[in-house]
């Protein structure tokens, strides 16, 4: 592979605005996926991750498509999606990530992934990262008339009112807020250049187990619960990043609720490692660095506590993006916390979302 933008590269990044700020900007769907940087070089393909892992091996049914709808040389910035029913599905796409080369090769098959094309770093022998955005953009659509499905163009608008219908309307399809790019700016990989907006929602959670953070210090992760209409408590995702000082707080204020008898725990069926195959337990081990030697234990404590935190959306009655905690709530009885608290929008094709313009 010989390109004027050589692989690995980590993609340019956002930061979070809580409005639409002013200045010339270009607005676009932000798209729950894999991030993925395309470099094709002929018919070589390599698919960049957002950490710069190779996703070849678990998305080949795009590498055809890519080879299809791309120019022969070209790197092109976008995101890997799989949508079920028409519906964008994360948990879907989770799977993909699969050692097994056989259930890689059935689920490509069962659940095929989309790419949305959504910059352009390179054509040719040119480099276009110096370039502003709106030049970049008008290349991308340019190329985007070779474009056949799964290969996409994402939406992008610089119409105030309309970016902000996308951002009410859109949500029933998946996606989770907007983009916000500075239309002058050029390409800065891993620097977070650019904006996103995203909803911002809470909910009173129930405390049942604990991750010891990464250095040893205190708490890493609090693992969150809500009771089913039927009286189940269901794991609905973990509250995160937390500061060194944080963490050592949370560990004094969690030592008496920790089980040592853990058959007593509502998931101590969890603990096996035959339930966690589907990734989707507390205690799995994220598809990502399970073969790095990460410590993915979790320490059980009764589901006696209720905290409070902020979340962008939900689906499957699963919290998605970064959850934080707020504030603990000792006026909420744990089994006050039900799933019925996720607000979960009306359901969007998202087919609208490709073709809007």
């Amino acid at each position: 592979m010989d390109l004027p933008v050589m692989p690995p590269l980590k993609p340019m990044l956002a930061k979070p605005s809580k409005t639409l700020p002013d200045g010339e900007l270009s607005f676009e769907p932000k798209w729950d996926g894999f991030r993925c940087i395309v470099f094709r070089d002929g018919d070589e393909v390599v698919m960049g991750s957002r950490n710069t892992k190779s996703l070849n091996r678990y998305f080949p049914d795009l590498l055809e498509p890519f080879r299809a709808s791309l120019p022969d040389r070209c790197v092109v910035d976008g995101e890997v999606i799989v949508a079920i029913d028409g519906v964008l599905d994360f948990d879907a796409l989770g799977q993909r990530i699969h050692p097994a080369e056989s259930r890689v090769t059935m689920l490509a098959e069962r659940t095929p992934a989309d790419f949305i094309a959504f910059d352009v770093l390179a054509l040719g022998d040119a480099s276009l990262m110096d370039a502003p955005f709106t030049e970049r953009r008008v290349r991308l659509e340019a190329i985007a008339d070779g474009f056949a499905p799964p290969v996409h163009l994402a939406p992008a608008t610089r119409d105030r009112t309309l970016a902000l219908q996308w951002f009410e309307r859109f949500e029933g399809a998946g996606l989770d807020g907007l983009i916000l790019k500075p239309v002058n700016d050029p390409y800065v990989p891993d620097k977070r250049t650019q904006l996103k907006l995203k909803h911002v929602r809470s909910a009173d959670c129930v405390v049942a187990g604990y991750r010891i953070h990464k250095s040893g210090d205190g708490v890493g992760s609090l693992i969150l619960g809500l009771f089913s209409p039927e009286g189940q408590l269901w794991h609905v995702g973990v509250a995160a990043s937390f500061t060194a000082k944080k963490r050592v707080e949370l560990l004094e204020e969690v030592a008496d609720l920790v089980l040592e008898d853990r058959s007593a725990h509502p998931w101590s069926a969890w603990m096996d490692a035959e339930a966690n195959a589907d990734g989707s337990m507390p205690g799995a081990p994220n598809r990502w660095s399970g073969a790095n030697g990460r410590d993915h234990s979790w320490i059980p404590l009764r589901p006696e506590r209720v905290v409070e935190v902020s979340y962008s959306w939900a689906t499957s009655g699963r919290f998605r993006g970064t959850t934080k905690m707020l504030r603990w709530r000792p006026d909420r009885d744990p089994e006050s916390c039900s799933t019925e608290q996720l607000a979960e929008p009306e359901p969007v094709p998202i087919s609208e979302v490709l073709g809007a313009r």
